[in-house]
């Protein structure tokens, strides 16, 4: 199913209900033109802070999208996924943010049944079999606590950037997330990998210190490494698949639209 936000003309998917397509066409209207730090107040006041969440990694982007979000309600809705295959950098820079921004972060994590059974079938590094094995491991660890995460919320803002993949080059700042029925917000949507460290050095962010050796996207540990010069911003991420796989099924490839 197509989570893009139609254009004119452009056929809507089968089971997409008119209002919620009808009603995110305005939305996009409301939205064209503002500044991400005013989509971020946007969505935060026409969703109210218990309705709306920020899906944090704890990369870059989602710690700018962090800073916006402190500076408007420091009461909002940050979740993360703690796969249980981190890096410790990782839990480093929440604790930073905690401590910064006297903010708070719910966990969301693998459910323990689910993640034995995986493991006991095909072994603790069942992702570099196939592509199939790491899906797997990806929605065990991933996709079923998102969908925990998202459940009873109207809207969730990520920090998807249109120029990070081929995968992500028609996120927009705003669609319908039919796999889980809410609105998806990328107030990012159009910056590049530059504005977002121009943003963290200006406002001092706090950010995960393997960035500074050569870490460009950070996920799980066994399935991140530093990329070399010429390689792009996902390089890094299960870097033994082709780059029109590497998603791990929290979002969807967005199919550009005319």
């Amino acid at each position: 199913m197509e989570q893009n936000l139609l254009r004119e003309g452009q056929a809507r998917p089968r089971g997409l209900p008119d209002l919620n397509m009808e009603k995110c066409e305005t939305y996009r209207r409301q939205l064209d033109g503002k500044k991400a730090q005013d989509a971020v107040a946007w969505a935060l006041k026409e969703f109210g802070p218990g309705q709306v969440a920020l899906a944090s990694s704890l990369g870059a982007e989602d710690q700018v999208l962090t800073e916006m979000i402190a500076s408007v309600d420091k009461s909002a809705k940050i979740f993360t996924l703690d796969t249980g295959r981190l890096f410790q950098q990782t839990y480093d820079v929440m604790q930073l943010s905690v401590e910064r921004y006297g903010i708070t972060y719910e966990l969301y994590g693998p459910d323990p049944e689910e993640l034995a059974a995986l493991v006991k079938s095909h072994g603790p590094n069942l992702f570099y079999q196939s592509v199939e094995l790491r899906k797997a491991c990806c929605d065990v660890r991933k996709t079923r606590p998102l969908k925990k995460a998202l459940n009873g919320l109207k809207a969730w803002i990520c920090g998807l950037r249109r120029d990070q993949a081929v995968t992500r080059a028609a996120v927009d700042a705003i669609s319908w997330d039919d796999d889980h029925g809410l609105y998806k917000i990328c107030p990012l949507f159009d910056w590049t990998e530059e504005a977002v460290w121009a943003y963290i050095r200006e406002r001092k962010v706090p950010y995960n210190t393997l960035h500074d050796i050569g870490f460009r996207s950070i996920g799980c540990a066994p399935c991140t490494r530093a990329v070399g010069p010429g390689e792009d911003v996902r390089a890094g991420r299960w870097w033994w698949e082709s780059p029109d796989k590497k998603e791990c099924g929290l979002h969807r490839p967005h199919p550009k639209v005319g």
